[in-house]
């Protein structure tokens, strides 16, 4: 067992990381060690990350392997466009310190125009500044523009992000800081150690390029607000989402957009991050309405401590579309708003999934001549199979089997019994034949009555109840097959 995280009482009595916990005690006796959990560990620094949203929407967790050996993770922040929103990179930087150090975390900052320089003065660049006397650095390191070189020429080699087996080839050769490197050809660093250390270097210095993937997806449309105090009730936070709602109108209407999904987020000041998530079946960008959607979700949120900060973000907009305005009475219709209005609530009550509208399909088959399709779908219209006979108001979701007595073979059924039931038919009108598609024939996976030819009737039994039956195959067919008599099936009911 070794040790991973010294706190700063126990390095400055020379515990360091990778240490074994067996010398580390014969040193101090009274040492407390507690076990190291790097999956609860991940777990808490991708909720440091997301808690960072506040600051900037492009945060991320470090990656596996960016870390030291023994060392603490940290998380990028791109802090592009979004330092003057805080009154400079400074006030921004400060901000940061002080919040993580009021959670209770052991925090360093490092800002930089590189992720490569801003990870060395992160880690090194406070070295003999507040380590040495316990004091944490309030304003953390910022990196002036220009100036990469000279801040990472006094740091050592390990501020390079370079493998251990790299160091200790460094420091076997007298190559303990990053000047010593920067002075040395690259040729002979490049056949002796591959080319990790030109890469990183290039990398810290900006000239080659260093990608890192934000923990989601950086969007523009995101608006946010940070009140003077933490707001503390419920009512604060609707006001606080109608002033958000209405600054991203503003945005919206200069680029003619609505939003199709909107996500509210809330900082809490104990660190962590609460959302909810509306959505709406057109594009939208009235504040009312999106308010309202808004209201049955707020009730589940809990201000708790109190939240520091809001954030709008619209991840799905859509170019709004045209509308037709009245010559008469000079104002648009309302019908259609009216009706997206409705499915919206619906939608966000009920769910998505559940809101449908039937679409027509190119087929004479009953259950495939439709599908369900969002309220609003846009796509191609179909063109209906063309049918002159009346269709009943409930199809079955799928044909059910029923005993049924005919008069004669291929004529219509005088009784039949459904679910126990029996019904003595009055009256009958048919048959309407269906031919199933040819293709349908290589396809093994389909229901016996898809690929038999359909008799179809119409039915009234006795109490005046309608149905629409079929007769499975031609019965010129099934009298080549005495054994097998014909099967039938309810597809649905009339009104």
């Amino acid at each position: 067992m070794r040790v991973t995280a010294p706190s700063a009482a126990a390095a400055a009595e020379g515990i360091v990381s990778g240490l074994p916990l067996t010398d580390a005690r014969a040193q101090h006796p009274g040492l407390k060690a507690f076990p190291a959990d790097p999956v609860e560990d991940a777990k808490t620094l991708a909720r440091i990350a997301e808690w960072c949203g506040a600051y900037t929407p492009w945060t991320a967790p470090e990656a596996d392997g960016e870390a030291l050996e023994g060392g603490s993770a940290g998380v990028w922040l791109d802090a592009t466009g979004c330092a003057h929103l805080f009154g400079g990179e400074a006030k921004l930087t400060r901000m940061l310190i002080a919040r993580m150090w009021r959670l209770g975390f052991t925090v360093h900052a490092g800002l930089a125009e590189t992720p490569g320089a801003a990870w060395a003065v992160a880690r090194f660049g406070q070295i003999g500044r507040e380590r040495t006397t316990g004091r944490k650095d309030k304003d953390g390191r910022i990196v002036p523009p220009g100036g990469m070189r000279a801040a990472l020429t006094p740091l050592p080699v390990m501020a390079l992000r370079l493998p251990a087996d790299v160091i200790d080839g460094l420091y076997g050769l007298g190559l303990r800081h990053v000047g010593d490197l920067l002075n040395v050809p690259r040729g002979p660093l490049t056949a002796r150690f591959g080319e990790i250390i030109t890469r990183r270097l290039d990398q810290a210095l900006g000239h080659v390029f260093e990608p890192i993937s934000p923990r989601l997806e950086t969007l523009p449309m995101r608006v946010r607000i940070m009140p003077a105090e933490p707001l503390g009730q419920s009512t604060d936070i609707v006001i606080g989402l109608k002033r958000l709602l209405r600054q991203l109108e503003a945005r919206l209407r200069r680029k003619h957009l609505g939003v199709r999904k909107l996500v509210l987020s809330l900082y809490h000041v104990d660190g962590e991050v609460s959302w909810v998530s509306i959505g709406a079946s057109r594009p939208v960008r009235d504040p009312d309405h999106l308010l309202r959607l808004f209201a049955e979700r707020l009730e589940s949120l809990d201000p708790g401590f109190g939240i520091e900060v809001m954030a709008l973000t619209a991840p799905v907009t859509e170019p709004l579309p045209p509308e037709q305005i009245p010559l008469a009475s000079r104002r648009a219709s309302t019908a259609p708003a009216e009706l997206s209005a409705l499915v919206d609530r619906l939608q966000n009550r009920l769910g998505t999934e559940n809101v449908m509208r039937f679409d027509l399909r190119e087929s004479h088959i009953p259950e495939r001549a439709a599908a369900p399709v969002p309220v609003f779908h846009t796509g191609p219209p179909a063109s209906p199979a063309p049918s002159t006979c009346r269709r009943p108001v409930r199809l079955l979701p799928q044909p059910e089997t029923i005993e049924a007595t005919a008069m004669i073979p291929d004529g219509p059924p005088v009784m039949f019994r459904w679910r126990r039931v029996l019904h003595r038919i009055t009256w009958a009108e048919g048959p309407e034949r269906i031919a199933p598609e040819w293709w349908l024939k290589a396809a093994p996976w389909h229901a016996p009555w898809d690929l038999e030819t359909r008799d179809y009737y119409r039915l009234e039994d006795m109490e005046g109840g309608r149905f629409w039956v079929f007769r499975e195959g031609l019965y010129r067919m099934i009298s080549e097959m005495p054994q097998d008599p014909p099967r039938w099936y309810l597809h649905g009911l009339f009104a």
